[in-house]
């Protein structure tokens, strides 16, 4: 696991959480001000984003986007996909970081140990499992027939989706959203693997249009994503669903191999540990109580902003 691999996929988590936090305000801003936005078919959609487009917090978390993208594609470019999508995970933490700041709510004490535990068991399960390389490039025939099923998964995620309302919604298409995020990373890896092939090979290939067009769809979709609940109910499904898709479309495209046997033991102890991060922040008052409820980040009246159990105020 190379240094620069890890910083680059650190720069990119820092890139999405902070996106995530931006335009999540930008969106909360427009519900707000145009409580009518975001309903409707696909024309009310588009008008959505136009008006987006003029708000200074979406804007801000755009150039956040691209900063994210390129560090992704250095990070995926000299290291393995089962790698750098699992240390994406990470994004929670600076979501939550960049989250006090714009939305003015100091995380307790419990959201912190979440965290902690949540970082200890990704370091964990990524030292024990030790991926391997594996190949630059897909085994030919492999790439359709796993779109086709990946298109079905995202489908009917966001059929379930349309049925439910508030933090189930928001979870299902944070589902959704992850699987389209983990296809457009291992298009990257495609796409980046055929470097050497030269400039004509890179532009006249199929992997770059792929990677835009996928790319373009899983971020329509985190648009909905964020308008449909609150960051902790769609950050774990996104953060998280990323990282286990990436994994097996590492191991089922390029060959990228976990280690098993007696590493089987540390590896489900770093899955737990996630597991109980996650659990923990979804529950914590910093995040589940209202975190980002508030666009304009005013402060809380004192009474609303008292925690049970003597915590910190979020």
């Amino acid at each position: 696991m190379g240094a620069l691999t890890v910083l680059l996929a650190l720069l990119s988590a820092l890139g999405n959480g902070a996106a995530s936090v931006l335009q999540r305000r930008a969106a909360m801003e427009q519900e707000r001000e145009l409580p009518e936005a975001g309903r409707g078919g696909v024309g009310q959609a588009l008008r959505h984003l136009l008006r987006l487009l003029r708000r200074p917090y979406w804007l801000a978390g755009g150039a956040a986007i691209v900063v994210s993208a390129v560090a992704q594609v250095g990070a995926l470019s000299v290291g393995r996909l089962s790698v750098v999508q699992p240390l994406l995970v990470s994004e929670l933490l600076f979501t939550l970081v960049v989250g006090s700041l714009v939305f003015h709510r100091r995380p307790g004490g419990r959201t912190w140990l979440a965290f902690v535990m949540l970082a200890a068991g990704l370091a964990l399960f990524l030292v024990a499992a030790d991926p391997s390389h594996g190949r630059a490039t897909a085994r030919n025939g492999l790439w359709l027939p796993a779109g086709v099923v990946l298109v079905v998964v995202v489908g009917a995620l966001v059929l379930v989706a349309r049925a439910l309302r508030g933090a189930a919604r928001a979870a299902t298409l944070g589902c959704a959203t992850a699987v389209g995020f983990a296809y457009t990373a291992a298009l990257i890896k495609e796409f980046t693997g055929r470097f050497g092939g030269g400039v004509a090979a890179v532009f006249t290939g199929w992997p770059l249009y792929a990677v835009c067009l996928v790319g373009l769809f899983s971020f329509l979709l985190l648009q909905s994503t964020l308008r449909a609940g609150t960051l902790a109910a769609s950050q774990p499904a996104l953060t998280l669903g990323d990282a286990l898709v990436s994994i097996a479309l590492g191991w089922v495209l390029f060959g990228e191999r976990v280690e098993l046997g007696l590493r089987l033991l540390p590896e489900a102890v770093g899955i737990a540990l996630m597991a109980a991060g996650i659990v923990g922040l979804t529950r914590s008052p910093a995040m589940a109580e209202g975190w980002d409820a508030d666009a304009t980040g005013a402060a809380a009246p004192p009474t609303a902003r008292r925690v049970p159990g003597g915590g910190s105020p979020p």
